[in-house]
Formats: structure tokens, C-alpha cells, sequence
């Protein structure tokens, strides 16, 4: 039996419950929630700082989300350590390569590296837009806010599952005709 750490897949319930183990520790040990949005705007608070100090400080948004923090905290951490893990993972379990693209992919985008990273980025540009609307990643909000039934990520999870099944079901609607 191959051991947990060198499976391509991991259990769900296991990764689950490492997450809300992780969550009471942030909470009680650090007074934090999980969240990884924040850091993000953070540094381009950071990188907006070494060019025009003031255009940060005369942005409402901007410095009340760097006052009093420096880029380098627990959370710039959990940030750099979600890559690090998702090698180190890919590593134990040696998958050298992602699973083949889906057909839907090839069919609608072609089978170009250089598209899929376009996208792939276009994406997570997207993704974390939508994260700093909804003042907080799926994470921020789906693990954390939902622990302190925060009526705020109640509604936010429940709009990303919605959202989740309405693009599902225009990007497969093909499938089945």
C-alpha cells in the first residue's frame, strides 16, 4: 500500500480536516483566519511603495490593507508554502506532468503551451479580482468565515458553488447535445 504522502490524490477527508486543524491553530494561537487574497495586495502595496510612497498613502484601498504590516508575515508565508507543498507533493507522488488536457480544452483552445499559461494567468487575474470584491478568497471565506458563521461567506460560498454549477453547465451544455 503506497503511503498517503506519495499518492497523486489525496483523501479528501484528510485534507479537510488538516485544513480545520489548521484553522483552530490560526485562530487560537495567532487570533488570524486562513486567507491568502490579502497578501497579494499587499505586495502590490509593497512594490507600489518603492515608486510613489504617496500614491499608496493617498490610496484608501491600498493603506488600509498595508498600514502597520510588512509584506513578509504569516500569510506571505501560507502563500509561498501552498507552492512549496504543491511540489513537494507532485514530487513524493513523481507526477512529472499534469493529467492530459480535457477534450473541451483542445476543442474550443488548441493544445498551444504558450495559450494555456496566457489563460491560465488571465484566470487567476480574474479569480482574485473577484476575491478582493468579495473582500476575501474561497478560502478567507469558505473555511474561515463560514467557522465563525459569518453570514457574509455563508452567502459568498453559496454564490461560488451557484457560480460553479451555472459555468458548468454552459461550458459542457456541447457534451450532451
Amino acid at each position: 500500500m503506497t503511503h498517503f504522502l506519495r499518492r497523486p490524490r489525496w483523501s479528501p477527508y484528510l485534507v479537510g480536516l488538516g485544513i480545520g486543524l489548521l484553522s483552530c491553530v490560526t485562530f487560537l494561537a495567532m487570533d488570524k483566519q486562513l486567507g491568502v487574497s490579502t497578501t497579494f495586495v499587499r505586495a502590490v502595496g509593497a512594490a507600489e511603495g518603492l515608486v510613489s510612497p504617496e500614491h499608496v498613502s493617498n490610496n484608501a484601498y491600498l493603506a488600509s490593507h498595508t498600514k502597520g504590516s510588512g509584506l513578509i508575515d504569516w500569510q506571505f508565508a501560507l502563500v509561498l508554502f501552498l507552492a512549496v507543498g504543491g511540489f513537494l507533493s507532485a514530487w513524493l507522488a513523481r507526477s512529472r506532468r499534469g493529467p492530459e488536457l480535457p477534450a473541451l480544452w483542445k476543442e474550443s483552445l488548441g493544445e498551444s503551451r504558450v495559450r494555456r499559461h496566457v489563460f491560465a494567468f488571465l484566470g487567476g487575474a480574474l479569480v482574485m479580482w473577484g476575491a478582493r470584491l468579495a473582500g476575501g478568497c474561497t478560502s478567507g471565506h469558505g473555511i474561515s468565515g463560514t467557522m465563525q458563521l459569518a453570514l457574509s461567506s455563508w452567502v459568498t460560498l453559496a454564490a461560488i458553488f451557484a457560480g460553479g454549477v451555472v459555468a458548468a453547465r454552459l461550458l459542457y451544455a456541447r457534451g450532451r447535445a
